[in-house]
């Protein structure tokens, strides 16, 4: 028989892994960090409820680290079959572990010499460089669309999601002496407002659909009202004086910001002369985006003319900033200038020194183009706490203007999941919603209830027969 258990991203956003069980191969589909409050992530430091070196395969969806970033960590504790992903997504993956391992590496050895004071036990971290070397020479790249056998009963295809470079739908086709059963796993769908990259492929046929649903309780605003709230902002920083500070993601939020910013320099409301891009992950991340123009879908000769020229080509006046003297240089600009910085939920990274910086300015703006999970800063910051936030040891209060701009957000919202999950044909798929927390998962299942659909909302650790 075969089955699959919810093992994260169920009941919340992040942690995205699900375990596929055929008579003869067992199968991870993602294998992501838990991230948000300090509770959450301490679920990365458990061990696996399965034996990672009973695992045949992992089926990465994309290389965002709440999809892959315990990878390491899964080959560091015995796991040595293949990871199959797509062409994009094999450099990709590369950058973002590489760089999650460097930062556990130094975040271990600063609680650690903090330990040792206290005479306390030492920590290691979740995986080492090391590590990620291991399970970076199990990567199996395979190109969209093509339908691959990776063991004799079961065959996998990728399809574009349309989030971030790379991402896909995972189809599964699990074959036994009987039947065929199609398992369609959404991965993170994009949002087709999305400025570079294709809108998710519709697929029509599927046994059981896991389906995001990260925004399933909201729609996001129309575009042009988002960027136009988007000039706004930037001609109100300008007049005030103030900088804007930008939390991004690297891969996906970093490239669609830096061509919405050259598209309204072109059309003359770009009154900052100052771009500073300060993530060396994000810079990295840029460049590969450049190597992969074939995989965009950008109606805009301008920039495909432009573009080849690279990012700063697109968007005179941005300025990388990649070693720490350069970012504590930014740290320095009291006004004038637009900042994108990491992490894109404020919980790590170069951005909590920017915040630190100008959160309590009066004249400064912090715009939030992505999703923020519960326990972060970034979170905390958009449900309007004004006082006594910690950041980096210091306690900050807000006096600067926040902007939630949710239509550039790399997710679909509640309108664009229910469209693509209805080309599927009857009889309609078994669904379960994942990827989401509790508020919006029951209001997508409340939305599908309406069609006649019966979405299902599964536990953590819940074993459902395919």
């Amino acid at each position: 028989m075969t089955s699959l258990t919810f093992l994260g991203a169920t009941g919340q956003v992040t942690g995205s892994c699900y375990l596929l069980e055929t008579d003869s191969s067992r199968i991870l589909l993602d294998c992501g960090l838990f991230q948000g409050s300090r509770e959450t992530e301490k679920q990365n430091e458990a061990d696996f409820p399965f034996d990672p070196a009973g695992i045949d395969a992992v089926v990465l969806s994309h290389a965002h680290l709440d999809h892959c970033g315990r990878l390491p960590k899964l080959a560091k504790d015995g796991f040595k079959g293949p990871v199959f992903l797509t062409e994009a997504s094999f450099p990709l993956l590369e950058l973002m572990l590489m760089d999650a391992a460097h930062l556990q590496l130094r975040d271990t050895e600063w609680e650690n010499k903090r330990r040792e004071r206290a005479g306390k036990p030492l920590l290691e971290p979740l995986y080492t460089e090391a590590d990620v070397k291991t399970l970076l020479a199990l990567r199996r790249p395979i190109a969209y669309g093509v339908e691959t056998n990776i063991f004799p009963e079961l065959s996998v295809s990728f399809h574009e999601a349309g989030h971030i470079l790379g991402s896909s739908i995972v189809r599964l086709r699990i074959h036994d002496t009987d039947n065929t059963k199609t398992l369609v796993f959404s991965g993170d769908l994009g949002n087709p407002n999305s400025p570079l990259l294709r809108d998710p492929t519709v697929l029509t046929e599927a046994d059981v659909l896991l389906l995001e649903s990260t925004y399933g309780d909201r729609d996001h605003k129309p575009l042009e009202n988002t960027l136009d709230e988007l000039r706004e902002t930037l001609a109100e920083a300008a007049k005030s004086g103030g900088n804007v500070i930008i939390p991004a993601f690297a891969v996906g939020r970093t490239q669609d910001l830096i061509y919405w910013l050259g598209k309204i320099q072109r059309q003359g409301g770009l009154p900052q002369q100052q771009i500073y891009l300060d993530s060396p992950m994000a810079i990295s991340a840029s460049n590969i985006y450049a190597e992969n123009v074939h995989l965009f879908n950008v109606d805009d000769p301008e920039f495909t003319q432009i573009a080849p020229g690279g990012w700063q080509a697109w968007l005179p006046g941005l300025i990388y900033s990649q070693t720490a003297e350069e970012s504590m240089a930014v740290n320095r600009i009291a006004g004038g200038a637009i900042i994108i910085a990491g992490s894109g939920m404020c919980n790590g990274g170069r951005i909590r020194h920017h915040l630190k910086y100008n959160l309590w300015r009066r004249n400064a703006h912090i715009v939030i183009a992505g999703f923020q999970a519960e326990g972060t800063l970034g979170r905390a910051i958009v449900d309007g706490k004004k006082s006594h936030l910690k950041i980096l040891g210091a306690e900050v209060n807000v006096a600067a203007k926040v902007h939630t701009l949710g239509a550039l957000s790399a997710h679909a919202d509640q309108s664009q999941l229910l469209q693509w999950a209805g080309h599927f044909k009857d009889p309609k798929p078994r669904l379960y919603l994942i990827h989401g927390e509790k508020s919006a998962t029951l209001s997508l299942q409340t939305c599908f209830k309406r069609t006649g659909w019966n979405a299902n909302i599964p536990r953590v650790g819940e074993r459902v027969a395919i």
